[in-house]
């Protein structure tokens, strides 16, 4: 038995109770007893009851970071659309749980404060990726915070819109939103002389992601 097998059925086992009896009402035991494993078990594969809710966290904000650092200064605003993309993606992919986790989320307040802090870790994730792409001076710190809580709002408000029910495409209306945030700085020009120099032209735009990235090279050049 693997531990990606293990912490799955502790997982499946774990929201299953969640659902019949609620959080507050399902220990450690009760899990590892309906996942067919010992207590011990359950602590090799997570520290608490709490880290059963966002098993996969660390993958995959490791994943972003890999994309982000596999770019180039030319590729930059588009591994940071890529990258939002791989987090809503893992979203969609885990379905039902993911709408089980959004139902226990809203209810429970520990949860709750635990998940905004899984959503802090990948905004800083973005903010610091983005600032070295600015130039990483001190006047590029602003525009690299609104830049960074762009991305991650419009990854949670299209996220937010399928859990809900109110989509059915929620990866079209993802491109649309981050086609946006990305005009929306697209005009940063990232400043590598030391100098940190960098401007920020705001726009509108309702353009598809493939109609903006021409833009991005050309004011990269």
């Amino acid at each position: 038995m693997t531990t990606l097998s293990v912490r799955g059925r502790l997982t499946t086992a774990a929201f299953a109770l969640f659902d019949e009896r609620g959080y507050e009402h399902s220990t450690v035991d009760d899990i590892a007893e309906r996942a067919g494993v010992g207590r011990t078990t359950f602590f090799r594969a997570f520290p608490s009851k709490d880290d059963v809710i966002l098993p996969d966290h660390d993958v995959v904000l490791g994943a972003v970071k890999a994309r982000l650092a596999a770019s180039t200064r030319e590729t930059a605003l588009v591994a940071v659309s890529e990258a939002a993309r791989l987090v809503l993606l893992h979203y969609l992919n885990e379905g039902d749980l993911a709408r089980s986790r959004y139902k226990l989320t809203s209810s429970v307040p520990a949860l709750r404060h635990r998940e905004a802090a899984s959503v802090q870790q990948y905004q800083r994730v973005f903010r610091e990726f983005i600032h070295g792409w600015m130039g990483g001076g001190p006047e590029t710190g602003l525009n690299a915070e609104l830049m960074a809580t762009s991305v991650v709002t419009a990854h949670n408000y299209v996220l937010r819109r399928w859990l809900r029910g109110l989509t059915e495409h929620p990866e079209a209306e993802f491109d649309v939103a981050m086609a946006q945030v990305i005009e929306l700085f697209a005009q940063v020009k990232p400043d590598h002389s030391g100098q940190g120099q960098a401007s920020l032209v705001i726009v509108r735009t309702t353009r598809q992601l493939d109609s903006v990235l021409p833009a991005l090279r050309k004011i990269l050049e």
